[in-house]
């Protein structure tokens, strides 16, 4: 017997997607009963089906899914509680453009047996709300609903092409419990054609000629150019145009709090990475006189650092130029550009290319501009004077002296080198997911990656999002054939709270998905003292502990590696380090190494409970 339920699964897997990150409930008899039928009859399902005990967690995967593979997931919860659970990690899909299909039931609408599937459990009354998908459709890129088995494929079609066309995001759909139970013939279900050639996602846009000239000049006459982008490296493709134009010119290259590792640390014109905290902006945003700004949300906080007023500003994004997602946006601009960044740089390029060779041809070869010779030497000299004073912040660990502290440069130094002495490809196919909110900008300094792609973060501001990324980060690789060799998760005590272990390390062993944790241990949540110090600098709050302010986990901390162990039954192996016989260089390089040996070995989930020195 096939159903409507047979039909979405079916719809699903011949749409491409391989992995249903679920949380079951009473909506969910008809996929239960089919996914049956398909063991039975195929010895297998044609999704992999990903048990999470917490929805979140669920949503975090697929996010973690789509970000390494470019491609979404399904995600299915349950009626309306299952939905509001999903939580911050909604935002999170949202925020960071990746493209998720979510699909909840809803309580049944019958319930005097009219139809198959009617009410018959007391909770079914305490779910059924006016309307279930208003609990996140701010935040969707398409909602709908299912009315019947033989439209289902056309509807989810429609949410596929949404969610991976620009700007990618999450899409919700969802049914009532008798639509999933209609019956469909055998004729009618070996008829369904989903195929995602009918509705493919929208083409990436490209610049007009004009718009085209107008950056390439503005670029090729300025005195002071800077590119600043927070996502380019979403798609790598996109990041050769870009390092190829910032060579050509010396133009420096600014991330402004990046989704992704937009240029690698080794290029002489990287400037780096910023959140935008007052004070730690470049100084070359200050000397601009004129700026690409491209896939980037937040260039800068006018009230923080600026460019001048007389600052030409160019700004391009695949989708959404003006933020319209944003409550309060928008940086004002010479242009604003609707394109997509791989195509739009190689157009500039190709602009300032022949304009060069223009150049040349009369004797007046830019190639030889004492102004980008001299952009050159400053530039390459600042860059090594960034890495200079990290290799310094490294030293820092004051090796038996007797002080009982440790520092995050030289925790992510020490992990740094130990990741590129024990891995085979020397840290060049090892997956980092950064959740380490106020150390961000030390994992960016101290890792220094390289590889496009290869570093990750949330792209929003829910917590809880790397231990479940993890998990659907590892098992996307598998299916685009990334070989990562490592997975790193480098996350705060509170967003590690925040991202249910008990959940997330359950689901690595069920699913065999190993990576290392660093869990950077605070003593619980100090980013709300900062936040309160940024408006109450020399306040009452500004001299007292983050546990007198209730925003501590002391004096009792957790246990935050044994979180994983048990969480696991055993399998996680865990450690605590920076107090008792874990001080010193030594026994830090060793402990790092025994949990790299501990993923890459034995294939199993290793936790390092990092106590931080204080602030």
């Amino acid at each position: 017997m096939y159903t409507a339920s047979s039909v979405f699964l079916k719809s699903l897997a011949d749409a491409g997607i391989t992995h249903a990150f679920v949380n079951w409930g009473s909506d969910h008899p008809g996929i239960l009963e089919d996914l049956e039928r398909q063991r039975v009859e195929n010895g297998e399902t044609a999704l992999q089906i990903v048990t999470c005990p917490n929805e979140m967690v669920a949503l975090s995967a697929a996010q973690g899914y789509g970000q390494v593979t470019g491609k979404p997931a399904a995600v299915i919860v349950h009626v309306d509680v299952g939905t509001q659970a999903l939580a911050g990690a909604v935002h999170n899909a949202d925020r960071s453009r990746t493209p998720v299909l979510i699909y909840a039931g809803a309580s049944p609408f019958s319930f005097e047996r009219e139809h198959k599937g009617t009410r018959n459990e007391w909770i079914m009354w305490l779910q059924d709300i006016p309307d279930q998908a208003a609990i996140v459709r701010q935040y969707m890129r398409h909602t709908a609903q299912f009315n019947s088995a033989k439209t289902i494929p056309h509807a989810l079609r429609r949410g596929l092409q949404f969610a991976t066309s620009e700007p990618k995001g999450p899409v919700y759909l969802w049914a009532r419990r008798e639509v999933m139970e209609e019956e469909v013939d055998e004729s009618t279900f070996e008829k369904i054609n989903t195929s995602v050639a009918r509705s493919p996602a929208i083409e990436p846009a490209a610049l007009t000629p004009n718009v085209i000239r107008r950056i390439a000049t503005a670029l090729l006459t300025a005195q002071h150019p800077l590119i600043i982008t927070s996502r380019l490296g979403r798609n790598p493709h996109a990041v050769p145009p870009l390092l190829t134009l910032s060579s050509l010119l010396a133009i420096p290259v600014i991330s402004t709090v990046p989704q992704t590792l937009n240029c690698p640390f080794s290029h002489p014109y990287n400037l780096g990475i910023t959140y935008l905290v007052p004070g730690t902006h470049s100084p070359h945003i200050e000397l601009a006189d004129v700026i690409l700004v491209i896939d980037s949300d937040l260039p800068w906080i006018p009230g923080n650092e600026a460019p001048p007023p007389s600052t030409r500003v160019f700004i391009v994004d695949a989708a959404d130029p003006l933020s319209s997602g944003f409550g309060y946006a928008g940086t004002p601009a010479e242009l604003i550009c609707r394109a997509d960044a791989e195509v739009a740089l190689n157009q500039v390029l190709e602009s300032v290319r022949e304009s060069m060779g223009q150049a040349i041809g009369v004797g007046e070869s830019l190639f030889e501009s004492k102004t980008i010779q001299h952009r050159r030497k400053i530039l390459s000299e600042e860059h090594q004077k960034q890495i200079d004073l990290w290799d310094a912040q490294e030293v820092g660990y004051p090796d038996g002296t007797g002080d009982s502290t440790l520092s995050v440069p030289h925790l992510f130094g020490a992990l740094r080198k130990g990741i590129q002495t024990l891995t085979p490809s020397k840290g060049n196919k090892v997956l980092y997911l950064n959740e380490s909110i106020t150390n961000f900008q030390f994992v960016w300094s101290h890792l220094r990656p390289e590889i496009p792609g290869n570093l990750l973060q949330s792209g929003g501001s829910s917590l809880g999002w790397s231990l479940g990324a993890a998990v659907g980060g590892y098992l996307g690789a598998q299916v685009a054939g990334k070989g990562y060799e490592l997975s790193v998760v480098l996350v705060g005590d509170g967003s590690y709270m925040f991202g249910v272990p008990s959940s997330a390390f359950w689901m690595a062993r069920r699913y065999q998905t190993p990576f290392l944790t660093i869990v950077l241990n605070n003593g619980g949540w100090r980013a709300p003292k900062a936040s309160m110090m940024g408006v109450h600098p020399s306040g009452l709050g500004s001299k007292a502990s983050i546990h007198q302010l209730t925003t501590g986990f002391g004096p009792d901390v957790p246990d935050y590696s044994q979180i994983a162990v048990a969480a696991s039954s055993g399998w996680a192996w865990g450690r605590k380090i920076g107090v008792g016989e874990f001080m010193g260089q030594a026994a830090l390089e060793k402990s790092i190494a025994e949990a790299i040996r501990v993923v890459l070995e034995e294939k199993r989930c290793a936790v390092l409970d990092c106590v931080l020195a204080e602030p």
